[in-house]
């Protein structure tokens, strides 16, 4: 698979431009991070979005240049699949690992079109605030949400 083949694997919902956290029934300053839930932790979505999407496609607007300025931004990669339990259930990279096929909304099923997508509520579009706008440490649960939990078909 080329580059280009597996990028277009990504259906652009904007989703993984979210901010999201572990919360955990543990009280625990020797935190370490993994690349899965342990028991008592829950993956909360918030609809607080990195400051570099477009609002209208969910594209990133400096993509070539995300893991420079934004060093959390993950790159997935066939080598990292495995691990990307924080992703949301729609994504289409997690749908293809977990067996699940691409969805019926995804733009290489639609001629490259989002709308689909955009009208079944899958992806951020309309319901996003940039994290640069915000006091995120203060006000972050103002911003907990479920849809993006959303998956269909």
């Amino acid at each position: 698979m080329t580059q280009q083949q597996w990028e277009s694997i990504c259906d652009g919902c904007g989703k993984c431009c979210l901010h999201s956290f572990i919360d955990s029934d543990e009280e625990d300053d020797d935190f370490e991070s993994t690349d899965f839930l342990r028991e008592g932790e829950e993956l909360i979505y918030t609809s607080l979005v990195c400051q570099y999407i477009d609002e209208e496609t969910c594209g990133c607007t400096r993509y070539e240049q995300r893991q420079e300025l934004v060093p959390s931004c993950v790159k997935l990669t066939k080598e990292n699949l495995k691990d990307i339990f924080f992703m949301p259930q729609s994504c289409s990279y997690r749908r293809l690992y977990e067996g699940r096929g691409l969805a019926s909304w995804h733009p290489l099923l639609n001629d490259g079109d989002k709308s689909k997508m955009h009208d079944m509520g899958i992806s951020a579009k309309g319901r996003i605030t940039k994290d640069n706008t915000v006091d995120i440490e203060e006000d972050f649960e103002h911003y907990v949400a479920q849809w993006p939990t959303y998956d269909c078909d």
